[in-house]
């Protein structure tokens, strides 16, 4: 089974192409700005069940068939999606039990996307159908490059509480706890008589008086990654069995607004990683986000490269302000996510729609067609790809380690948790920040990962921790560790580890916290070595690790508030700004790992050219300043040598292939 895209010419680039959404008189202008542009990979199909299947079990494939044998012609190959985001009305319609229910028992009508049941037989078997048709239509079809299942799952409806799911619930629970003793005692039953006597008695976690059971708030997230996970194997293995040649993927949500799937178990099941990633244009630190997000995926890609399936040349249309990029940033965002390991840049989508409700979301051609800023600039991105093929396949450099758990996020994100300020993911973005400010490469890694190959891995509120053994071993062995608050507080039931928090880690820290202190909303308090804590702090006992700092102020004036057990450090407080660079810098200098240049982002690839290791540096200067660095190599994109200093503009990019 191959795991890319097959016979792309180098990087890809491209993005979702609709010609259902255009005359045929379009289709071939279309490809003919494709070409100009640099465009060798677009995705077909995604929304395009209702014109594919018209009516119920009949096919209406010409349209499809003209569209991609004029790709084929101009050399694009084509991600083929198997149409199944969007039920199509004659469906919802005549079987409205596909349509997904809410936790208030209000079923969701037609009229957007991704309206289905995930546990729905009758929607499944429809989807699968469509599937086997694509399969068996473009198996031998010479643009077909990769199938793309369904898309962005969970985005939209990531739960269904019908009786339906209620069911396909109970019956994943016997399997995971066998019996209903098993489950009483892990979701804790004793506490408000929720105690089970019959399977018909376990619902899905509908609206109720009060808060809802921990442990099967915690259980049903799981389910649901898990039910829409099987929707998505059985499109796949249709698709295996018709065309095991060809690789299927589907489009990952990692980006800042979603966090509903295990991505970790999904990971497993592409044959290679794919996502999709729209930046908060309001946040002036976006770039950074960009990073944490693009590193995260290349964990989920086992560290093998992987594809940008989507993002925007400029705004995009469902945030509050529809903000456009400025010149330059598309560039530099194509960059950043291939400095941090993807081989091909995608985009929503290649022609702006003049209707429908993301008409107004960017493209690479816009509304007002070729004569732009934006097609210009994708035009000179796509030319400067095509100068890069010899990077295809490297990868990507990183001493340092971060652990990341979507099922402590959402353990974590519970209502009648200690304080609602606190984020998993604003945690762990604080602590990249400030390992992305030291200009160091960070892989991402689950929680039962491998670890002796990093210097430092750093665990951000890893809420979720049967035992520490996995980092214990990791420390015996001479590794470094960062630890933050909310860490080993519950085992995997959601049960709290009792004895003093933080729990499976207090003899690793060699800590003992008493009681959380968080602090109320907008207070700060301040550390004995200057530092600034908001959100969080811990009343804690230091009993055989060393005190760094303390709380100079506050309730706990005096307490600890960072510690260092050897070489394992304890982070008890919502440390922020400046103070949490510094504590970062001083980890990194303890565990031997090399800072990066300042004011840019620098990250190595290696791979090999022409039977020799090579590597190549990808700089990305986000400043408004020219940045220099030492360096000795080729640049790739200008075709000038650099002999010591590389020079890069401000807001500009460069791709250093290095000698020693």
């Amino acid at each position: 089974m191959t795991s890319w895209p097959t016979a792309l010419p180098g990087l890809a680039w491209g993005a979702d192409y609709n010609p259902e959404q255009w005359p045929e008189a379009v289709w071939r202008q279309d490809v003919e700005l494709m070409r100009r542009a640099g465009v060798d990979l677009v995705t077909v199909g995604v929304f395009a069940w209702a014109l594919l299947e018209v009516e119920e079990g009949r096919y209406e494939f010409g349209w499809l068939d003209r569209a991609l044998d004029l790709l084929a012609e101009h050399g694009i190959r084509v991600d083929l999606a198997t149409a199944t985001a969007a039920p199509p009305p004659w469906l919802t319609t005549r079987y409205p039990d596909v349509l997904p229910e809410r936790a208030d028992g209000v079923r969701l009508s037609h009229g957007s996307r991704q309206a289905y049941c995930p546990t729905s037989r009758r929607y499944r078997d429809k989807a699968v159908a469509l599937a086997r048709a694509l399969a068996e239509r473009y198996r031998d079809h010479p643009a077909l490059a990769a199938w793309h299942v369904g898309n962005e799952y969970g985005c939209h409806v990531p739960r269904c509480y019908c009786d339906r799911c209620g069911a396909a619930f109970r019956e994943w629970l016997r399997a995971r706890h066998g019996d209903l003793a098993a489950l009483n005692e892990s979701w804790g039953t004793a506490f408000w008589s929720q105690h089970y006597t019959d399977w018909a008695q376990v619902l899905p976690p509908r609206v109720t008086p009060s808060f809802g059971n921990p442990g099967q708030l915690l259980d049903f997230d799981r389910f649901c990654s898990d039910a829409l996970l099987e929707l998505f194997k059985a499109e796949r293995d249709v698709l295996r069995e018709v065309t095991p040649g060809v690789p299927v993927t589907t489009n990952f949500m990692v980006m800042w607004t979603f966090a509903e799937l295990d991505y970790w178990a999904w990971a497993r099941e592409v044959d290679f990683v794919s996502n999709d990633h729209y930046l908060r244009a309001e946040d002036p630190e976006r770039h950074v986000e960009l990073a944490f997000c693009a590193d995260l995926v290349r964990g989920l890609a086992g560290g093998r490269p992987w594809l940008l399936m989507e993002n925007s040349t400029s705004a995009v249309n469902w945030q509050p302000r529809n903000t456009a990029k400025p010149p330059g940033e598309m560039r530099r965002n194509a960059y950043a996510h291939l400095a941090r390991g993807a081989d091909g840049t995608l985009f929503f989508q290649w022609r702006q729609s003049v209707a429908g409700a993301e008409r107004f979301h960017s493209a690479m051609v816009p509304h007002a067609g070729e004569d732009t800023g934006v097609f210009r600039e994708v035009c000179q991105v796509g030319t400067e790809y095509a100068r890069l093929k010899e990077i295809v396949g490297s990868t990507v450099d990183a001493e340092v380690a971060l652990v990341y758990d979507w099922q402590s996020l959402w353990a974590s994100r519970q209502p009648a948790h200690p304080t609602v300020d606190f984020s998993y993911q604003d945690n762990a973005l604080a602590l990249y920040r400030a390992l992305w400010r030291a200009g160091v490469t960070v892989d991402f890694v689950p929680p039962d990962a491998e670890l002796s190959g990093y210097r430092l891995v750093v665990v951000p509120s890893l809420y979720l921790m049967d035992d520490a053994e996995p980092l214990a071993s990791y420390a015996a062995g001479g590794g470094h560790l960062l630890v933050t608050y909310l860490s080993g507080i519950a085992d995997r039931r959601d049960h709290v580890h009792p004895g003093g928090y933080p729990g499976a880690l207090r003899e690793l820290l060699g800590v003992r916290t008493e009681e959380f202190f968080p602090l109320r909303q907008g207070e700060t308090v301040r550390l004995d070595d200057g530092g600034e804590v908001a959100v969080w702090t811990e009343w804690l006992h230091a009993e055989s690790a060393e005190v760094v700092s303390r709380y100079a102020d506050g309730p706990l004036a005096g307490v600890p508030a960072v510690t260092r057990h050897g070489d394992a450090w304890y982070l008890a407080c919502g440390l922020r700004g400046e103070g949490l660079d510094a504590l970062v810098a001083a980890v990194l200098d303890r565990a031997g790992v090399a800072r990066g240049p300042e004011g840019v982002e620098a990250v190595r690839r290696r791979g090999a050219l022409d039977g020799a290791d090579v590597s190549w540096l990808v700089v990305v200067n986000h400043g408004e300043r020219d940045a220099e660095l030492p360096a000795t190599g080729l640049e790739l994109l200008s075709g000038a040598r650099v002999g010591g200093q590389l020079r890069v503009p401000a807001g500009g990019v460069a791709v250093l292939r290095e000698e020693v």
